[in-house]
């Protein structure tokens, strides 16, 4: 079960965006394996069962505490810059640091979104639910898991870009990678 902890707690914080909580939820996953010991010791879709559990036991905690937090789509929008955040692949032997770096910056950004936006993002895209699956598990419409999706996606990108600014305006040098952060043209096309 030991190689299983780190995935469940990162499912877990991903979906909660709080530490504690999902410390609480990774316990309470590994207390219900515990209990069907005997018929996840020999199973090879352990893993599997794991993440679904941790998937489930955070959905429900959320639903739980649902009254503290509102629906991104209940927000009034904020402006829309149309700027896209691009990570190119690395071209130095600094591939790895560049990696987790970005890794780093993205967990970050997505912790600081709020829940409404942060659980229907994590459901798509790394637990790869379907709209409507994401829609049945929060119960709510299908059109208001898109707008939530495309609004976290919005804001998401938006937290990338400052965080990407702030990191380079601490730099200084010509050693230091670039990250393009291109704009729209008024004809779409990036610069």
């Amino acid at each position: 079960m030991r190689a299983y902890q780190d995935m469940v707690f990162t499912t877990a914080l991903r979906l909660l965006g709080n530490e504690a909580d999902a410390q609480d939820v990774a316990q309470e996953v590994f207390l219900k394996a515990y209990e069907r010991f005997a018929e996840l010791s020999q199973s090879a879709t352990v893993g599997g069962w794991l993440k679904t559990v941790a998937r489930n036991l955070s959905l429900n905690h959320l639903t739980r505490y649902r009254a503290r937090w509102r629906f991104f789509s209940e927000m009034a929008p904020d402006d829309d810059e149309g700027q896209e955040v691009e990570f190119p692949a690395p071209a130095t032997q600094d591939q790895e640091l560049a990696a987790a770096d970005q890794r780093r910056l993205l967990e970050e950004a997505l912790h600081r979104l709020p829940a409404a936006q942060r659980v229907p993002l994590v459901l798509y895209h790394f637990e790869d639910l379907s709209y409507e699956d994401i829609a049945a598990r929060l119960k709510t419409s299908l059109g208001k898991v898109k707008t939530d999706i495309f609004r976290g996606r919005e804001a998401l990108r938006k937290k990338l870009k400052l965080d990407l600014e702030g990191e380079l305006a601490g730099t200084i040098g010509s050693e230091v990678a670039q990250v393009v952060v291109p704009r729209a043209t008024p004809s779409g096309a990036s610069i």
